[in-house]
């Protein structure tokens, strides 16, 4: 059973509150304009195991595909998709794919309700953990996400966490 979910990172991020020597403003130089420099797609299992891969720009019915392609590399066995309804989703061209693979079954969460998502809390923490960074490139944005989601690997109170916050009662990671 893997959640999913997608989120994009931008060089124009918003920033958290920060501090400063009293009396010196803190500046942060952005470079970018684009909404999502880097999108991920990721998944997190009721073992604790997070599967992630990156993508330029936006996500789309194709990147998604290449997406359940990596998770379905990972994995190695048939198993349980809980998902939004996002329009990516529900294309013409998903529906094709997943039709063709029935090691793929596929569940849907109700709609408009991301905080039943425990992947949405997951990929909350790792974007709160990079709030005030500053990137020079895309790989920077790459790096630095693959890295917060190595540490939230080794973190299975903070993952089992995130069950719970979704409602799901879980004891343990299995």
């Amino acid at each position: 059973m893997i959640f999913e979910d997608e989120f994009g990172i931008s060089f124009a991020e918003t920033v958290s509150t920060t501090w400063a020597p009293r009396g010196q403003t803190p500046h942060m130089k952005r470079i970018g304009k684009y909404r999502r420099e880097i999108s991920t797609m990721a998944g997190l299992t009721i073992t604790g195991n997070i599967y992630k891969k990156h993508f330029e720009g936006s996500i789309n019915s194709e990147k998604m595909i290449q997406g359940l392609e990596h998770f379905r590399r990972c994995i190695g066995k048939p198993f349980i998709l809980i998902w939004d309804r996002s329009r990516t989703h529900r294309s013409k061209l998903m529906k094709e794919y997943l039709a063709m693979h029935p090691d793929i079954h596929v569940e849907f969460l109700p709609a408009y309700a991301p905080e039943v998502n425990p992947e949405e809390f997951c990929h909350g923490n790792v974007k709160r953990s990079i709030k005030n960074a500053v990137f020079q490139s895309k790989q920077e944005i790459r790096k630095k996400l693959n890295k917060r989601f190595a540490a939230l690997r080794k973190r299975p109170d903070i993952l089992l966490g995130c069950f719970h916050h979704a409602g799901l009662k879980l004891n343990q990671l299995w």
